[in-house]
């Protein structure tokens, strides 16, 4: 029996083909049937370039149906799809594209020459550009096409997509994400979540991302509700469309915004049964104060690209402020410290085995090995601890990472950029309170020369082209010299202490 995850999606919503799958407000109601068809036309385009199971592509455009469509085509294939942020820089896209070597790169329209450029010289064998409605010329030719209605044979551990997350080391990796990963997830939201064919999700997340593509779409899919899909969270917009919907997902930005609205009163969210954030902490503020205004608990769960989705406070029972909940089913998380299980209640770093686990990183065999026990459990470096009735708590990463507004940022990535512009002798990049995003990167910096500081302009000018806007140090900070260890090792855990204080907004 194939595993192929489109095919369990299309058995989850075949008996509601009729009922709308995603609504885009002020356009077009797409049924469950029409996507269907649409995916198979992506197929049929796929299989025309004569594109084979586990060949990869990689995706670095806006988000739309047609993405979504063409998602979901590369699953009935049986290729591997690579989802990439479009505030990706082209320097950025080089290093992906080298890695994985896509047989096809699908970009933006507005990006097209400068991916031309790249694909050309990296000997990238298709590239198309796609806009986001049916008088796109590259959608008119798909939209010309006859329908290739294929499930591609999969097994559990055919991977499905890869998907880039970095390390300390600033290198990225390509946590490969299997079928059986995916439907295995998707399985275990639907039932913690009660998710139903009565349901409407409202959908303002990017879809480059776990949370808005694997998450979001996949239990949407599964139950065959319909997704409110907006492309962007913007208030007015959100605030019009909650009164539809039943579902919120969302990151704490979403809830802070929706905090500091006038117009977010009792008849907006009055259809609303669950509010789900993740992506990024919710602090235990942001919970009490949305749940004074709305009498809703938030419900926080836990995941990280490498394994979907690992914990989630109940549907049914009390969600407790500042914790991410009970394991899923079939899903174990153990407290790790100096190679010992710690007791309840210590903090140790987490491990998690099961079903949503990832099979590895694309080519780095020994990274993999590293990031595993021997008894099978996945590394995750976050901090945590368990109480005695079974909830995690986390307390922060083990290693350096910021997650800003819930997408990842790693520090060496930066300091190496930092640390080639003439004036830097050397850089600390750490991440402090900001009231919107959670947290956001800063920079410290010591000078060649005391007289002779960089101008902050110039350091951005340096930065722009190498990084994605939101990995942009939001501010930098000239120090004499950086607090390091015996080893020469700058000790990040001191200036965080020291810059803890820093509220950005």
């Amino acid at each position: 029996m194939s595993k192929n995850l489109y095919k369990i999606l299309f058995d989850g919503f075949n008996q509601d083909t009729d009922k709308v799958c995603i609504n885009i407000p002020g356009q077009k109601k797409w049924s469950y049937k029409e996507i269907d068809h649409l995916s198979a036309l992506f197929a049929s385009y796929l299989n025309g370039l004569g594109l084979k199971k586990g060949d990869r592509i990689i995706c670095q455009n806006d988000k739309s149906v047609f993405a979504v469509g063409l998602y979901l085509g590369c699953l009935r294939m049986g290729l591997i799809y690579t989802p990439l942020n479009t505030s990706y820089t082209m320097k950025e896209v080089e290093y992906f594209i080298n890695n994985i070597e896509p047989k096809l790169f699908v970009c933006s329209l507005e990006n097209y020459e400068e991916v031309n450029q790249v694909c050309k010289m990296l000997g990238v064998p298709n590239l198309r550009a796609m806009g986001v409605n049916n008088e796109d010329s590259f959608i008119k030719e798909i939209l010309s096409l006859n329908p290739y209605h294929i499930f591609e044979s999969c097994s559990d551990n055919d991977t499905a997509a890869i998907l880039f997350t970095s390390g300390t080391t600033g290198r990225s990796k390509g946590a490969m994400i299997t079928h059986g990963n995916l439907s295995s997830n998707a399985r275990a939201l639907k039932e913690a979540w009660s998710f139903s064919s009565h349901d409407t999700l409202l959908h303002a997340l990017p879809i480059f991302h776990v949370h808005g593509l694997f998450v979001a779409l996949h239990t949407a899919f599964l139950s065959a509700s319909e997704v409110i899909f907006l492309e962007k969270f913007i208030i007015p917009e959100v605030i019009y469309n909650l009164k539809k919907s039943s579902v919120m997902m969302g990151v704490p930005t979403f809830y802070n915004r929706l905090i500091d609205e006038k117009s977010f009163t009792e008849k907006i969210f009055k259809r609303i049964r669950l509010f789900i954030s993740g992506s990024a902490p919710l602090t235990e503020k942001t919970f009490n104060e949305f749940k004074n205004i709305t009498k809703h608990s938030i419900l926080e769960r836990y995941g990280m690209t490498e394994t979907g989705m690992i914990t989630s406070n109940p549907l049914h029972g009390d969600r407790v402020e500042g914790t991410v909940g009970f394991s899923l089913p079939n899903i174990e998380i153990r407290i790790v410290k100096d190679c010992k299980v710690l007791p309840t209640n210590e903090k140790g770093i987490v491990q998690v085995r099961g079903p949503n686990v990832f099979k590895g990183y694309w080519k780095m065999k020994e990274k993999t090995k590293q990031e595993f026990t021997e008894d099978g459990f996945f590394i995750t470096g976050d901090i945590g601890q368990i109480d005695k009735d079974g909830r995690l708590s986390l307390s922060g990463r083990s290693g350096d990472m910021i997650i800003s507004g819930g997408f990842n940022i790693y520090p060496k990535e930066i300091e190496i950029l930092l640390n080639a512009i003439d004036g830097i002798k050397e850089s600390a990049v750490i991440g402090v309170k900001h009231i919107d995003f959670g947290e956001c990167p800063i920079a410290i910096l010591v000078a060649d020369n005391d007289n002779n500081l960089v101008d902050e302009k110039d350091i951005n000018a340096s930065l722009h082209g190498f990084l994605a806007k939101y990995k942009i140090p939001k501010s930098f900070i000239w120090v004499e010299f950086l607090p390091v260890n015996a080893m020469g090792k700058v000790q990040k855990k001191d200036l965080r202490i020291k810059f803890e204080e820093i509220l950005l907004t």
